[in-house]
Parts: C-alpha cells; sequence; structure tokens
C-alpha cells in the first residue's frame, strides 16, 4: 500500500473552516463485493469492520440533536453491513433524507434480491457507481463482468421507479476517471450518459456526479507503482481554483467511520487525520458538544486539491 507519511505533512493548501453542519456521512465499514482500483478506502470481500447497532444509536441521537437533514451511507458496500436496514428505517422514520452510495452489483448479489424493494420502499437516494457507460473500462477498473451486472441492476431499479421523473425515487450515476486525468465537464458528460444508456440499453437515470480520484489508498498505490504519483499531484496543484473552496463538501459535511469516530471527510478518514476541531487526538461522535463544530478549522493536506481541481469535486459531484 501507498506510503501515507507525506498526507501527514505540513500543506500550502489554504487554511479553511466550517459552516454550519448540513450532512452526516457514515462509512458503514469496509467489506466490499468489489475490489475496485480507484477505491480509496481499499474496500474488498476480505475486509470484516463493520459499524454495530450500538454506534447507529449514537448517529442517530446525533442526527436528532444537530437537526441534521441527510445522512449519507457509504462503505464499503454500506448495504453489507447487518444493520443497514435498521439505520435506514430509523433514520426515514425521523424523516431525514438518506443516501445510499450503491455499487449496483450488490443488488445482483445472492442474498440482496429484497434490497431493491427495501429502498424503494423507504425512498432512499441512490447514488449509484458506473465510472463509464463503456464496458471495456468499467470491467477494467472495478473487475470483469461488473459492466453487465451493473446495466442488470440498472433496469431493475427503473422497474420500481428510480430515475423516472414525478416517482419521487432519485437514482444519481457516479463517474471516475481513467489513470492520471481530470474528470471532464459534469454536464456534457451527464447528456452523454443519458443518451448512450437510453439508446443502448432502455435505462435512465437523474443525475450525473463526476468525481475526480482522490490520491490516496489504492488509487495512490497504484500510481506510485506506475510512477506516475507526482505527476498526478502536480496536475492537480496546476487546475487549482480558489472559487472552489467556498463548496467544498468539508464545510457542511462531517464523515464519521465505522467506529465512531469523526473526521473532517472521508478522505481524512482514510488517512486518520484528527478532526480540525480536535488536533490532539481522534474524537468520538457521542464527545461532540451541540454545535461546537461552526466555524472550528478544518484539517487539510496535499490530496484537498483533489476537491478544488478544475470544475471541483465532492461527493454530490461537481463544485461549478
Amino acid at each position: 500500500m501507498h506510503n501515507t507519511s507525506q498526507h501527514q505533512e505540513p500543506t500550502d493548501f489554504p487554511a479553511i473552516s466550517r459552516s454550519t453542519l448540513e450532512i452526516l456521512q457514515v462509512n458503514l465499514g469496509y467489506r466490499c463485493n468489489l475490489s475496485c482500483t480507484h477505491c480509496h478506502v481499499n474496500a474488498g470481500p476480505k475486509r470484516t469492520e463493520a459499524m454495530d447497532q450500538a454506534t447507529m444509536d449514537q448517529v442517530l441521537d446525533f442526527i436528532e440533536r444537530e437537526n441534521i437533514h441527510t445522512l449519507d451511507l457509504t462503505g464499503g458496500a454500506p448495504e453489507m453491513n447487518p444493520h443497514f436496514k435498521y439505520l435506514v428505517k430509523r433514520a426515514r422514520g425521523m424523516n431525514v433524507t438518506v443516501i445510499d452510495r450503491c455499487n449496483l452489483v450488490i443488488l445482483q448479489e445472492y442474498g440482496f434480491e429484497d434490497l431493491t424493494l427495501f429502498l424503494a420502499d423507504n425512498q432512499v437516494v441512490i447514488t449509484a457507481s458506473l465510472p463509464c457507460y463503456l464496458q471495456d473500462n468499467v470491467d477494467k477498473q472495478r473487475g470483469k463482468g461488473t459492466f453487465m451486472s451493473s446495466l442488470a441492476a440498472l433496469k431493475k431499479l427503473n422497474r420500481f421507479g428510480y430515475g423516472i421523473p414525478d416517482s419521487g425515487l432519485q437514482l444519481n450515476l457516479v463517474f471516475n476517471p481513467q489513470g492520471v486525468s481530470l474528470p471532464p465537464e459534469q454536464q456534457p458528460l451527464e447528456q452523454a450518459y443519458k443518451k448512450h444508456l437510453s439508446e443502448n440499453y432502455g435505462i435512465v437515470f437523474n443525475k450525473l456526479l463526476a468525481l475526480t480520484n482522490m490520491p490516496i489508498q489504492r488509487f495512490a498505490s497504484s500510481l506510485s507503482r506506475k510512477g506516475q504519483f507526482n505527476s498526478y499531484m502536480q496536475l492537480l496543484k496546476d487546475n487549482y481554483r480558489p472559487e472552489n473552496l467556498d463548496s467544498v463538501m468539508c464545510r457542511n459535511t462531517l464523515s464519521v467511520d465505522w467506529q465512531g469516530y469523526v473526521y473532517d471527510c472521508d478522505f481524512n478518514q482514510m488517512l486518520q487525520l484528527p478532526l480540525g476541531a480536535s488536533p490532539d487526538g481522534k474524537t468520538r461522535l457521542s464527545d461532540l458538544k451541540r454545535g461546537a463544530l461552526t466555524g472550528s478549522p478544518i484539517t487539510v493536506r496535499q490530496h484537498c486539491y483533489g476537491c478544488t481541481a478544475g470544475q471541483g469535486s465532492s461527493c454530490a459531484g461537481a463544485l461549478g
């Protein structure tokens, strides 16, 4: 795995601070049915880390106390956590918007046959990874056979109403570039996705989110093996746009790991970089004081250039 020591070193990235907290992004564990090359979590089938129900209850208590409007569930494959449905039901009962960051293939796996119906019944927003609309590129990035399995899952979601206008069931797709490059402009790419998937497979969806690959964990290791890590970091810095600072996700989003520790973002979580508001060590969600994060500093390092390069990148897609 890539040496992350440089992520601990000082950076010339600008200092930023938090605004009002609106979104809680919770990693339910690192177990996944896939091992994608661009994965910044290093998730896979052999990982065993998973959030327990007691920690989920702390998440729910925090959401209620802080009046959080969106719960963003990630992993690994978040659906593989045995308490996934418990958390979703409780959050939806509180009228909280729930996002499931789904790899699509999980909807086709044995033992998850009823998952699509559950997600639809609870009006869960699905943000699904489909890093390209061409089979060869997807299978190269995510594993052989994943493209066709993803298409089958998308067709199933469409049958349940996902992505259909006025259905109330939101289906978003996520694009990740191949190799050492930034994502192309999001809106024209979305139009290309919609045209290709509709004309060739009869598939519809709501919105495309174009994400920059972050130079950490598995993707960083791949860059290092190819001797491309430094050139990729330079690409991010060369395309830095200060106007993106106002919209980076760490301003209104808090990241929670499977053990209940909190971080400024999902990427800092993977690097074990402490919350900017608590530079002396790790902080648990249950230890945060009411409203304590507003105006607090955010921990920044060189990889933060990935969120501010070009059109910008966040878990909600391009910033511009």
